[in-house]
């Protein structure tokens, strides 16, 4: 039998080398607890009603609520706990909802910082019902949360590049170095889920346009509708995933007749097939990648929103859902303010200086004139 001793300093080195292995991997909670953000965007007044009021106050902060879901307004912050066992640390989960649509994608510069990428993962909710709106709401509000995320990723990196630490790497690659697609797609910064909201209400021609999008950017596809019991007991696993880093299952659908599920990396371009141009030629169209064919076949059959519409912002002040007697009030109040007609100049001052001074003038020049003799 042989026994191995080993040093203080050695079984320090290897704890501190196996520590450095599961942060890398991101697998490390370090045996206390955990924080993780999670970042909820997409069709406007689909995250709201669908993700954040009703499922993830309901199942995490489990508030009963009886009145209807409120959309989301700009920004919206809340955190979640959740205890792994009996007097063991919480893992918490900071919570950020964007509402507005594509209107308010400015404002991904919040949640997206320095301190929280190093475990942040997107939730992108698309309403399966509005197919004309779905590919730029896609488009553009991966544009700008990419664009925010390589900043803050430079960012680090140069920050660490000057301490000589290792750089914060982006998300893993979910696809294994075999895969045939792992040259042709551009994954997202970070872990990516793309949920399928309303698919009670869903256009079948929609699901292989989202496979593609989805696995080009390397992320999760899910459908789901609040209708169904099964649907969103298998949200939830996605989300704990993301939220908890609890396992998601092991479900894979990629049947178009039924609500997909497809985790990131289960899917290939060769599954899914050419798009779904059943009037249109495809050998016809210019386009300059794949991603920009799919993006022409489609808005083919859905043209998109029109610019205007687009910019078209409800004022949420005049939403009567939000009124506020007392608040309501004084808005009025300081809007007949703002809004009334200034009021008319005053009328000019009567001119005393001028007859003072006429007078002095006179009394001046009859001091002044000499006296005539006869």
């Amino acid at each position: 039998m042989v026994l191995t001793v080993f040093s203080t300093d050695c079984l320090w080195e290897l704890a501190a080398g196996e520590l450095r292995d599961r942060e890398r991997e991101g697998g490390y909670d370090g045996g206390g607890e955990t924080e993780r953000s999670v970042f909820l965007m997409g069709s406007k007044a689909g995250v709201p009603v669908f993700v954040t009021n009703h499922y993830i106050f309901f199942l995490y902060i489990i508030i009963t609520r009886d009145e209807p879901p409120k959309p989301t307004l700009a920004l919206e912050y809340t955190f979640g706990r959740r205890a792994r066992g009996h007097s063991s640390p919480k893992d918490i989960v900071h919570l950020w909802e964007l509402g507005g649509g594509t209107s308010l994608s400015d404002l991904v510069q919040i949640p997206i910082s320095a301190v929280s990428i190093r475990s942040f993962s997107v939730i992108l909710v698309v309403d399966l019902s509005k197919p004309n709106s779905l590919w730029t709401t896609v488009e553009k509000l991966l544009q700008t949360a990419r664009a925010q995320l390589e900043k803050v990723f430079a960012q680090v990196h140069q920050k660490q590049k000057t301490k000589n630490e290792t750089a914060v790497s982006p998300a893993a690659r979910v696809l294994p170095k075999d895969h045939p697609d792992r040259e042709l797609i551009h994954p997202f910064p970070v872990p990516l889920l793309i949920i399928g909201s309303k698919y009670d209400l869903f256009q079948r021609v929609v699901s292989k346009t989202l496979r593609f999008l989805s696995h080009f950017y390397a992320a999760s596809l899910l459908f789901t509708s609040i209708k169904s019991e099964s649907l969103m007991s298998r949200t939830k696993n996605f989300f704990s995933h993301h939220a908890f880093g609890l396992d998601r299952g092991k479900t894979v659908s990629c049947d178009s007749t039924k609500p997909l599920v497809i985790p990131a990396g289960s899917d290939s371009f060769s599954q899914i097939g050419t798009p779904p141009a059943a009037d249109v030629d495809v050998s016809s169209l210019h386009a300059k990648s794949p991603k920009d064919l799919w993006k022409k076949v489609y808005e083919g059959v859905f043209p998109p929103e029109s610019v205007e519409h687009q910019k078209e912002v409800k004022d949420p002040g005049r939403d009567l859902q939000y009124r506020e007697d007392s608040i309501d009030a004084t808005r009025a109040q300081k809007d007949q303010s703002v809004n009334a007609p200034p009021p008319p100049p005053p009328s000019p001052p009567v001119s005393t200086v001028t007859t003072t001074t006429t007078t002095c003038q006179l009394h001046l020049h009859l001091h002044l004139t000499p006296l005539r003799t006869s």
